[in-house]
């Protein structure tokens, strides 16, 4: 059986729409790359025709598309951790299922591991960044308070963990996401606080990126939960060993 060298990693939940647009930029970006991929759709409990959709699209690159089906709705992040648990990369990324990052920014993120990272995050916050479809201001602004707080009580220094583009050592994917207790969309500051706590090394990296307007995160409810996580994950991990 060939290596496989990257797996991809996309939580679906009711993205019928968007994921065969996404699905296609995948095909046309792996097929022109030297080593082989995997790509893992992981339909959390939609709705609507995203399993079908999936199970459909037939990739002309190499590449094979894996579909893993949760029962009921989990969340974004119990979704990531499934798909992570099952890969078999030599290195994991997990995208958003509308690509809102182009898929071609993750030479970027290989770079930084070949410097030496252990964990390579897109970053819409530092220099070089390529916001070219900017968030409504109130999603915007919700965005850079919670990230005040995210610095503020568990990540100094971090400047984006939100963005939903992050490469990883399938080493230290596995180490990292089966200590993850984030169900939802808290679970990105959960994975770079654990791998700030063992001494895992996180590069934070400019990307592009595009806005989608059909979001599924609630500004309100999400927001709330997500501010709670905060305090749930010192907690939760005080004991974790540095």
């Amino acid at each position: 059986m060939q290596t496989v060298h990257l797996s991809i990693v996309i939580p679906a939940y009711n993205e019928a729409r968007r994921l065969p647009r996404t699905l296609e930029s995948l095909d046309a970006f792996l097929g022109k790359q030297p080593y082989a991929a995997e790509v893992l759709v992981v339909d959390d409990g939609s709705r609507d025709d995203t399993r079908a959709t999936a199970r459909a699209f037939r990739f002309s690159a190499p590449v094979r598309l894996r579909l893993l089906t949760n029962a009921r709705n989990r969340g974004k992040g119990a979704s990531v951790r499934r798909g992570v648990a099952a890969a078999r990369g030599e290195f994991v990324l997990f995208t958003d299922a509308d690509l809102s990052t182009p898929i071609a920014d993750v030479q970027a993120l290989f770079a930084a591991l070949a410097k030496g990272a252990d964990v390579a995050i897109g970053s819409r916050a530092v220099a070089g960044s390529r916001v070219l479809t900017p968030q409504p201001w109130h999603r915007e602004f919700m965005g850079k308070t919670f990230n005040r707080f995210v610095q503020g009580i568990v990540l100094p220094g971090i400047h984006d963990t939100q963005c939903g583009f992050k490469l990883f050592r399938r080493s230290a994917a596995r180490r990292l996401f089966r200590r993850l207790t984030t169900p939802r969309f808290g679970f990105d500051v959960e994975v770079l606080y654990l791998a700030r706590r063992t001494k895992l090394r996180v590069a934070e990296v400019p990307v592009e990126w595009h806005n989608s307007l059909a979001s599924t995160v609630s500004p309100l409810k999400d927001s709330l939960t997500m501010f709670a996580d905060l305090f749930r994950i010192r907690w939760r991990h005080r004991r974790t060993q540095i």
